[in-house]
């Protein structure tokens, strides 16, 4: 089974029968009516391991980093954005894979550590690093640090000048692209939170990068690596991609002239949009590795600059589609003339993105997976909101009480952004492979909602 997502007839096969193109996990298939992942049978599964419960094709994952690392070529790096989805199961998955891990908080560089991450190969990100949070990352030796204000570049400095000791480190700096997604997921504009701004204003010409480069340049303890630049995410519109590189080019050329400065490494973070509904049609990553190294390489000709090192953070499109959400169908309530609901023992605990960002989902009964999706219906979930919803008027077979359903997509920003809200437990995670399935992550207690209380 392992080589089932390679087989053109088989994949032609499964996606006319689910009609859902590229939202299923690639080694998604039908057998005996039942949905299969992994080779592992989804009802199964679910009737082992209880629901909600996520499950990640690894498969998948393992194709995905391939394909960046394919399309950057070996003189580039990628650099997986732990964010998106992260465990020791999927650290040691990158480690595998020769992968670089992109962390934002202590947690995150903590898990990577305890999982044995080589930390020369992390990337420190956040956007208000607290002095503990730097510490222990100059202390773990990670290979750079993305600097998001002068606040940080004084604190990199201190810390390590205390060390006697240096640390690489890139400039996050906003380049006033306005990506074409959601306003809650763009970064790379003017007002953002995020980096130092290019315009003018603080600083003139260059604005705050300039003088944070000049900063940078001037501190001790501080290697002054490159640039870094993230625009968003779920981008569709690979434009926005090249109009970042022009920008930063330019503003590449002007450091040059004023300060003599060239950068080693530019990283332009991630952003690839994924196909959540079946209409989706997003760029392939090979599309977009070809647009990133050829117009890099173009604008740094243009302006007689030597070609940085480029860096990608993908993540949603490394393990968004490789994941799925199994839930079991508690209550069924059809209102006439208004909208069927098919309560699920899940919900935005689980689920966050449709109440955050009105994110759409596709979905199947995977105990009835070759029949028809005929019915229009609500996923809703068990959670004492009435904007906790999965999939709004999405497609689904008709629906029993009992059924077993799959939510596609969800392997990214999910299981990361869980809760626990109405002391709801999170789920377990399940990696499937080559017809095994393996708990990675189990599921919550009631004891775990209590462990941290102090009487």
């Amino acid at each position: 089974m392992a080589h089932l997502a390679h087989d053109p007839a088989i994949r032609a096969d499964r996606r006319t029968t689910l009609e859902l193109g590229a939202v299923l996990p690639q080694t998604a298939e039908v057998r005996h009516g039942h949905l299969y992942v992994g080779g592992v049978d989804m009802v199964e599964l679910a009737r082992e391991q209880g629901t909600a419960l996520y499950v990640m094709d690894v498969a998948q994952i393992r194709q995905q980093l391939r394909a960046y690392r394919e399309a950057l070529g070996a003189a580039n790096q990628v650099v997986y954005a732990g964010k998106a989805f992260l465990n020791k199961a999927m650290v040691k998955l990158l480690i595998a894979e020769g992968s670089w891990l992109d962390v934002s908080s202590g947690g995150e560089l903590a898990i990577a550590l305890a999982a044995g991450f080589d930390p020369g190969h992390i990337v420190m990100h956040g956007n208000n690093k607290t002095e503990a949070e730097l510490t222990e990352a100059i202390q773990a030796g990670v290979g750079l640090i993305v600097a998001d204000c002068f606040e940080e570049l004084d604190r990199i400095s201190r810390i390590t000048t205390e060390r006697g000791s240096t640390q690489s480190i890139l400039l996050r700096v906003k380049p006033g692209v306005v990506a074409d997604t959601h306003a809650f997921i763009r970064t790379g504009a003017e007002d953002s939170k995020f980096g130092f701004g290019l315009s003018g204003g603080e600083g003139g010409s260059g604005g705050a990068a300039r003088m944070a480069v000049e900063n940078a340049l001037a501190l001790p303890g501080i290697h002054l690596a490159g640039l870094h630049a993230h625009i968003g995410s779920q981008i569709f519109a690979l434009a926005s991609f090249a109009e970042t590189i022009a920008v930063l080019a330019d503003f590449m050329g002007a450091l040059r002239t004023s300060s003599g400065f060239t950068p080693e490494i530019l990283d332009l973070g991630g952003g690839l949009g994924i196909a959540y509904q079946a209409a989706d049609e997003p760029a392939t990553i090979r599309d977009l590795g070809s647009l990133l190294t050829t117009h890099l390489a173009s604008c740094c000709g243009e302006l007689g600059l030597p070609l940085p090192r480029l860096m990608v953070e993908p993540g949603r499109s490394v393990v968004a589609t490789a994941g799925l959400t199994l839930y079991t169908v508690g209550v069924i309530k059809k209102l006439k003339g208004l909208r069927c609901y098919v309560a699920i023992d899940g919900g935005m605990t689980d689920n966050i993105r449709t109440a955050l960002y009105d994110a759409r989902y596709e979905a199947t009964l995977a105990n009835r997976a070759a029949a028809p999706r005929d019915t229009v219906v609500t996923l809703a979930g068990k959670h004492c909101e009435s904007g906790d919803v999965v999939a709004l008027d999405a497609s689904l077979q008709s629906p029993e009480i009992g059924d077993i359903v799959a939510v596609f997509g969800t392997g990214a920003y999910n299981a990361s952004m869980s809760s626990n809200y109405n002391a709801q437990v999170r789920p377990g995670v399940v990696f499937v492979e080559d017809g095994e399935a393996r708990l990675v992550q189990r599921r919550e207690t009631y004891a775990d909602l209590t462990a941290r209380d102090v009487e």
